[in-house]
């Protein structure tokens, strides 16, 4: 069995349903959900605000590859099209593959342009890590420690101060 860290975010249309949406595709495998956060946007802050959430899911079969093609088709089911242009910029959805884990547990290192494992911008984003300690509060990123350390980093203290968890906005009931 594999294991995925997956980060969900939306900041156009009916953000709520984007992210329940994505639930719902990834099916059986969902074994924990985040709750969700309202967050400023990153990297390109001329749009919405986002939802963003995290799950953990498993599956007895999937590769890394396979958690890609899984969060590509709920980015696809959203309506997401990616703007070359604008690499960080507004989203119906993204699904990011932040870890994966083999069925002994061994984290999967991979540094394939397309699928670069860990996430190479974890450790640097809260709306990933703060959601990840609701579902596992002794999380540990690869190669970069304890997830609960890192959102102490001083880099993060203002994008954590800038979140506002919203409990009406809940994913549980779709797990």
């Amino acid at each position: 069995m594999t294991s995925a860290v997956l980060s969900l975010g939306s900041n156009l249309g009916d953000r709520h349903a984007h992210l329940r949406a994505a639930v719902d595709l990834l099916g059986s495998g969902v074994a924990a959900i985040s709750g969700v956060y309202e967050t400023p946007p990153w990297g390109d802050t001329a749009q919405p605000p986002y939802l963003n959430a995290l799950v953990l899911v498993h599956d007895a079969t999937a590769t890394a590859r396979d958690w890609l093609d899984r969060a590509r088709a709920c980015e696809s089911a959203a309506g997401r099209v990616r703007d070359p242009e604008r690499r960080f910029g507004p989203r119906t959805l993204d699904v990011d593959v932040i870890a994966v884990r083999s069925a002994d547990g061994t984290p999967v290192i991979s540094d394939d342009p397309e699928l670069t494992l860990p996430h190479p911008r974890a450790h640097l984003r809260a709306f990933v890590l703060r959601p990840w300690l609701d579902v596992d509060p002794d999380a540990v990123l690869p190669g970069h420690g304890p997830v609960a350390a890192l959102l102490r980093a001083p880099g993060l203290a203002e994008d954590l101060a800038a979140m506002s968890p919203r409990p009406d906005q809940s994913l549980e009931s779709m797990k």
